[in-house]
């Protein structure tokens, strides 16, 4: 039995851990993919690596600039640029600060010491009959256990995957607010190139904001210490991504991708050696929820977190983490919490 159990090892499930488990509190986290981070996600390929979801960092709110000052100070971040290009012709300043190890390495920094279940799909939550929270897990093998137990539940995954998992286990209020929640998809291309290929622009990045295709290409090997050959990230528009938002076949969509950059940035784009393709269906919050967290109100402790709530940004996840964990704390022993503090003891 646990006394706090997280599912979603996102940024905010993993704030959310953090602070209970430095507070005392017996937790653990469970994930359906095979690493942590959610959309602060890297890639192998090719021997190399590339981020296909969070682009970089910048040091938007108090709780950002902590976090990317001690990242930076322990040599996991480092500056990549203070320009990003918008097309055509303008740029914004802004320092982006990337990880030469993959923005996973952020996620990996907010796990340290906890225990995290990786490859657990929660197939169904219900109460047992010793009044605590079961989750039942979806069958991998015989070597997983088929459920566990909780005295609280936080869910910190997008809002339209909590909505199917708890809707059974709460009132018609609460789901009609988690309902109201809108996520935006993207589609994400990660493309490698001969090291013949050179790029003769200067920029590491260009924001498309009024292109019907793409959002936003990247040179992601210029994030890499040693790279030998140029690899790019290019992410679609929501109304790209919503046509093939149910297509089984993704390569297609990756292709014409791939023609757009070439026709709006770097005419070779469309000739890559190698290429991969992934779909966000739950990428950008759209329509967030206005407070920190959703707070179920059943009888034993359930908060719904994440990036959706306050905002859309890595901020809005470290705080949606914080206050949830004030929350589940007060429904629990009111035990002293590290707060913001917690980055300094990881």
């Amino acid at each position: 039995m646990f006394d706090v159990a997280i599912v979603g090892a996102g940024v905010a499930g993993l704030t959310v851990g953090q602070q209970l488990r430095q507070a005392g509190y017996g937790v653990v986290v469970v994930e359906k993919s095979r690493g942590v981070g959610g959309r602060v996600a890297t890639r192998r390929l090719h021997h190399t690596r590339a981020d296909h979801g969070l682009r970089y960092l910048e040091e938007k709110g108090e709780l950002l600039q902590g976090l990317v000052k001690i990242l930076s100070d322990r040599q996991i971040l480092k500056l990549w640029t203070d320009k990003i290009s918008l097309s055509p012709d303008s740029q914004i300043t802004t320092n982006c600060y990337v990880a030469p190890e993959g923005m996973s390495a952020v996620a990996k920094f907010l796990a340290k010491g906890l225990e995290i279940r990786l490859n657990h799909r929660v197939e169904s939550i219900s109460v047992n009959n010793q009044d605590c929270w079961q989750l039942n897990f979806a069958a991998v093998n015989d070597e997983l256990p088929a459920s566990l137990l909780a005295k609280a539940l936080v869910v910190a995954i997008p809002a339209p995957q909590a909505l199917m998992l708890l809707e059974s286990l709460v009132s018609q209020e609460v789901l009609g607010r988690l309902g109201a929640i809108e996520f935006e998809p993207c589609i994400t291309v990660m493309a490698g190139y001969s090291s013949s290929c050179r790029c003769d622009r200067s920029e590491k990045a260009i924001l498309f904001s009024q292109n019907d295709n793409l959002a936003w290409i990247g040179l992601d090997s210029s994030k890499r210490l040693n790279s030998e050959a140029p690899v790019f990230v290019i992410q679609s528009s929501a109304k790209f991504a919503q046509l093939y938002l149910d297509a089984q076949d993704l390569q297609p969509a990756a292709r014409e991708l791939l023609a757009s950059a070439a026709k709006h940035f770097i005419p070779w784009l469309d000739n890559p050696e190698f290429f991969q393709v992934h779909r966000w269906r739950y990428a950008f919050p759209s329509r967030p929820l206005s407070e920190m967290f959703l707070d179920a109100q059943t009888s034993l402790p359930l908060i719904c977190c994440g990036d959706w709530c306050g905002g859309n940004l890595v901020e809005s996840a470290l705080q949606s983490g914080l206050s949830t964990a004030q929350r589940i704390n007060s429904q629990l022993q009111n035990l002293p919490l590290p707060g913001a503090n917690f980055l300094n003891c990881l």
